[in-house]
């Protein structure tokens, strides 16, 4: 069988499959399963295929899934992420667009311990997006900042997509999450200007309103009890990493303990906390590591029927820029992520596309930041980017899908910003080499 039609098969039974609503990670099995037997003779073949799909899943690297997603809900049921919220507004008194600051600065700071980018969404509007409707918000200054914090997940450690990405792909684990510091900072205050320059453009938009004011002391206090101690977990883990004192399975488990830590100190870590917290963070590893499962097989019957060798071939074979394939390959994960979400996007293109970087001389740190870059983007992409919808969800009654459409693309043109910077000054990415 040629390669294109072997191709077409396996991703056109794992679309069908999907389309019948059948969950991402049980479609690639079933889709896994049917083409072993095709491609790799019968009921042995089967049994080979999933006993290598079984070995993916021992691997040490998968360990700070678990941990971080544990970090992550322990913050978020603990009331430790609230702390951090209510601590950074008081600090920023009455500084014009006061609120979406603090949901970019405290977005950020929750996006480093959730690595969740639903989950900030989720935390973010809940909590921000009633409070800045009440005091004459529009929707480009409440809902707008929401939508780019919760993409910062994805790239500021810890980031279970990113881990995830990274083991799908066999990079290093470790080297991916550092990679992503610099370029989530650049793009956190690239956030902060876009709202500075709204406000200076629209001051209506954000009007003024008073605000307590608070003393010096206090000041120092609040950044001292409420602020270092969370920001410092986030701190302690990307600093262990990067020095070598520890794996990035190893910084995960000291990361979760630091959260637990705080949660005794601060006397807020109960044990419906920590039931909520098991349960949530259960539920996504498993998900991912059906997902890790199905990539494996998947990678393995694309090699052994020729479509990922003939692919590269073909598309190699248009003698085409570097720069112009990676461009192509970024519009594609844009247009899947329209209709499809991240993890599923990672599953079709990661056996095909990260052969096709290296083939190109592509550094697979720096096109796996492209790639999460992306992955970022299209959360937020119109017409059916995931956090469009878990906004509209916590989003105030009347809040329409223009809205919010409209408040996210000055933030993805910031992300976008971000991906041109990648590409001009790559050391962004490679900075800790």
């Amino acid at each position: 069988m040629e390669w294109y039609w072997a191709l077409a098969l396996l991703i056109g039974g794992i679309v069908f499959l999907m389309a019948l609503g059948m969950p991402v990670a049980i479609a690639f099995l079933a889709a896994n399963i049917a083409g072993a037997w095709v491609f790799m003779g019968g009921f042995n073949a089967v049994i080979l295929m999933l006993d290598n799909g079984f070995g993916a899943l021992s691997r040490f690297a998968l360990i700070p899934i678990p941990l971080f997603l544990l970090m992550g809900e322990l913050f978020f049921h603990t009331g430790l992420g609230a702390r951090m919220f209510n601590a950074i507004d008081r600090l920023l008194g009455r500084v014009p667009g006061r609120l979406s600051y603090v949901t970019v600065l405290g977005g950020t700071g929750f996006a480093t311990l959730s690595g969740s980018s639903m989950g900030s969404t989720a935390l973010l509007g809940s909590l921000m997006v009633p409070e800045m409707q009440a005091r004459g918000y529009r929707n480009k200054f409440s809902i707008g900042p929401i939508l780019g914090t919760g993409g910062l997940a994805i790239i500021i450690p810890p980031s279970a997509l990113a881990v995830l990405l990274a083991t799908l792909a066999q990079i290093d684990v470790g080297a991916l999450l550092i990679a992503g510091v610099l370029p989530g900072l650049v793009l956190a205050a690239l956030y902060v200007g876009l709202i500075w320059l709204q406000t200076r453009l629209d001051p209506e938009g954000a009007p003024a309103y008073e605000v307590p004011q608070v003393a010096p002391f206090e000041k120092l206090l609040l950044v001292l009890r409420d602020i270092v101690p969370m920001a410092g977990v986030m701190v302690v883990v990307v600093l262990m990493m990067l020095y070598g004192f520890a794996t990035p399975s190893e910084a995960a488990a000291f990361g979760a303990l630091g959260v637990v830590l705080l949660g005794l100190a601060f006397r807020c870590l109960t044990w419906e906390a920590i039931r909520k917290s098991v349960e949530g963070a259960l539920k996504v590893t498993l998900m991912a590591y059906l997902i890790v499962f199905g990539s494996a097989t998947f990678s393995q019957l694309l090699a052994f029927s020729g479509a990922s060798s003939g692919l590269i071939r073909w598309a190699t074979g248009f003698e085409l820029e570097p720069l112009w394939m990676l461009a192509a390959m970024f519009a594609v994960l844009l247009l899947l992520g329209m209709f499809m979400e991240q993890i599923s996007i990672m599953l079709l293109t990661v056996p095909i596309f990260f052969p096709l970087a290296q083939s190109l001389g592509f550094d697979l740190i720096w096109f796996a930041l492209i790639m999460l870059l992306a992955l970022e983007i299209s959360f937020t992409t119109p017409p059916f980017g995931l956090l469009l919808f878990v906004m509209k969800g916590v989003s105030p009654p009347g809040t329409t899908m223009r809205e919010i459409y409209m408040a996210a693309l000055p933030f993805i043109g910031c992300s976008l910003l971000l991906v041109g910077l990648l590409v001009i000054f790559p050391d962004l990415a490679l900075w800790a080499r």
